[in-house]
């Protein structure tokens, strides 16, 4: 007996759904019940026009009669950065592979990420108060919030590529009766390799501009000089840290498209 095939129905591109339009106007009314609800107006918004307009005429021209603060601060940023975030990325690797559900028992992989969500529910700024109250000012507080803030983002990341492999590679190493080390070696860094890379490089982008930020609370870094100037009205000097920290940040941008093009990933 013949059966005849149903045609498949065609969707016009582009269409919401009924469900998508209603999350879409639940959205919408939120966010203007949000802006009824705290002291936003167009006097206020106009007044702040005007004060950033002044507060930015005040920055120059830059202030660079304070070179020696500078270099020492934003040195010790960079070096804050750079320790993070290679801790961050020596402890992510084995607990985003324990975290992968894929490769680790329910149980081992339920601990290894929920490890990675308490490392990742903290701002930077709040670990950092908490290793300052622990250790004391200094950078050695800025380097364990980075690295804290670290694990949590590449942690996470890692453990998430390592369970969206292909799972013919990972069997075919087995079948050969490879260790599980061999198997994480040969079979699953290959898949995730370039991911891994993009993901630590980010992170580093992100400690480096992280670094400015625990500092102001005294752990470390050009945050506090910062910090300093602000309070002192120093808008100048302001300018000449945001300039250098910026031009850092595009510089380290180049230098690791370089090095991606250069490994190939």
């Amino acid at each position: 007996m013949s059966t005849t095939l149903k045609p498949a129905v065609q969707r016009e591109p582009f269409v919401w759904s009924t469900s998508a339009k209603l999350i879409a106007l639940g959205v919408l009314v939120y966010s203007v019940w949000v802006l009824a609800q705290i002291d936003i107006s167009a006097e206020r918004l106009g007044v702040g026009l005007k004060q950033g307009a002044k507060f930015i005429a005040r920055m120059f021209p830059p202030d660079l009669s304070k070179m020696d603060i500078l270099w020492s601060g934003i040195s010790e940023s960079l070096q804050i950065a750079v320790l993070a975030t290679v801790l961050g990325i020596t402890l992510s690797l084995p607990l985003g592979l324990l975290a992968a559900r894929n490769m680790m028992p329910a149980g081992v992989s339920a601990l290894g990420r929920g490890v990675i969500a308490v490392a990742r529910s903290l701002h930077p700024v709040i670990s950092a108060i908490l290793f300052v109250k622990a250790v004391g000012f200094g950078p050695l507080a800025g380097i364990l919030a980075l690295t804290v803030g670290s694990v949590g983002f590449i942690g996470k990341l890692f453990a998430d590529a390592i369970e969206e492999i292909s799972p013919k590679q990972v069997e075919a190493v087995r079948a050969t009766g490879a260790s599980f080390m061999n198997v994480v070696l040969f079979g699953v860094l290959p898949q995730v390799l370039a991911r891994f890379v993009g993901f630590c490089t980010y992170q580093l982008d992100s400690n480096l501009r992280n670094s400015t930020m625990v500092g102001i609370v005294g752990a470390g870094g050009i945050g506090g000089a910062l910090f300093s100037a602000f309070q002192r009205f120093d808008y100048d000097f302001v300018f000449t840290i945001l300039a250098t920290i910026i031009a850092i940040i595009v510089a380290g941008e180049l230098l690791v498209n370089a090095v991606r093009k250069a490994l190939d990933v």
